[in-house]
């Protein structure tokens, strides 16, 4: 994630920052629920169903880190997406990401 972002790929490195509190939620998951966990990418669900006790301010973190996803992924959405991403939006987008971990 950082990697990315060092070398200008802003879009990417939010992509790779999803995955991260992604595959972390998962584990959370499986560690407490077992191993049968979610096959889904929206972060604040997973984190209800991994049992964590959210506020509202992790809550909007969550969803605007899961949109990450679907921006990145989606060729309908992707081009926006890049011209959104810019050194402003992603520092502050990274920031979120490193908290919420």
């Amino acid at each position: 994630m950082e990697q990315m972002f060092s070398n200008g790929h802003f879009a990417w490195s939010l992509f790779v920052g999803h995955l991260v509190i992604e595959k972390l939620l998962k584990a959370i998951y499986i560690k407490k629920i077992g191993p049968d966990y979610p096959r889904i990418h929206n972060l604040a669900i997973l984190a209800r169903k991994a049992q964590l006790d959210i506020n509202e301010n992790h809550k909007i973190s969550l969803d605007m880190i899961t949109r990450f996803n679907i921006e990145a992924r989606y060729l309908n959405v992707k081009q926006s997406f890049y011209q959104k991403a810019d050194l402003g939006f992603t520092t502050h987008a990274l920031a979120v990401i490193k908290e919420t971990r």
